[in-house]
């Protein structure tokens, strides 16, 4: 991996110790941006999917069809960007209840009520499919194809394993005027650096409001923990980026005020294929 900007910014803005703690903690991840003409295309936005034969369009049952949003050609994914637990070969396709058919209803993390309204369909490789119209109460969105670069991806700052990495252990960050004098030259460089959300697929999140991992605990639990509780920390170490999907022009996608989609998952379900189980997040 040629991409190595959070190495490179532990190096110049912290101590050895810390520094050695903190590039423990960061991930490969795969970035998708679009494909310019003659790169390979591992993935799509919008336009209309491929479902296998039989396979009806997903819908909201009780209140509508879901918006295709992105398609994902596992095989053709850099291996170095993913975790050892995802899918080798298989088609992931990505829907979502939009607003299209009814602007007063949306998925929520926090309202298990909700959950239908965002699926992810896992196509084996080698599964008949055929080209599926979008049904007519809704617009496809634009149709823009998408290629693979591997970067580096870190944790946000307030997840737990970061705080313990930086803080030595998982209280709250302390006031600007308090924190560390070691720690303030990294935190401006590490809040100049991560400022791209885009599109991504593996690696830690780049959220727009706070760990999206705290929004998937906290549903998990039951709404029952304030940030910083211990069982809340546990768990949000337990679930990990499957894809994220921002705002696009090119795609004529906003989500919310040019927010972003955050589907997360557990490893021993990732690993199983249990895509039903994976867990929408919007922020934005």
């Amino acid at each position: 991996m040629t991409d190595e900007r959070y190495s490179r910014l532990a190096a110049e803005h912290l101590p050895g110790d810390l520094a050695q703690r903190w590039t423990a903690l960061l991930r490969p991840c795969t970035r998708l941006r679009r494909a310019a003409d003659g790169e390979q295309a591992v993935a799509v936005l919008g336009g209309n999917p491929e479902l296998p034969a039989g396979a009806g369009w997903p819908e909201w049952p009780g209140h509508g069809p879901l918006s295709f949003v992105a398609s994902v050609r596992c095989a053709a994914l850099p291996r170095e960007g993913l975790a050892e637990q995802f899918p080798k070969e298989g088609i992931l396709l990505f829907f979502s209840f939009d607003g299209q058919v009814d602007e007063n209803v949306f998925v929520s993390a926090d309202d298990p009520e909700t959950w239908a309204g965002a699926q992810v369909l896992y196509v084996p490789e080698d599964t008949p499919v055929f080209p599926a119209e979008a049904p007519p109460e809704l617009e496809a969105f634009s149709r823009v194809e998408l290629t693979a670069d591997t970067e580096q991806s870190a944790p946000d700052l307030w997840l737990p394993q970061a705080r313990q990495a930086l803080l030595g252990d998982t209280r709250h960050w302390p006031h600007p005027r308090q924190t560390p004098a070691e720690l303030k030259s990294f935190l401006r460089a590490f809040g100049r650096l991560r400022t791209r959300i885009g599109h991504q697929v593996g690696g830690h999140a780049v959220p727009v409001q706070g760990p999206v991992e705290y929004d998937i605990a906290n549903a998990a639990l039951g709404g029952m923990h304030a940030w910083g509780d211990h069982p809340l920390d546990q768990e949000a170490e337990r679930w990990v980026l499957l894809a994220q999907f921002g705002s696009d022009g090119d795609a004529k996608m906003v989500w919310g005020d040019e927010g972003t989609l955050y589907w997360l998952i557990r490893p021993e379900d990732l690993a199983a294929l249990r895509f039903d189980r994976a867990r929408l997040t919007v922020q934005g």
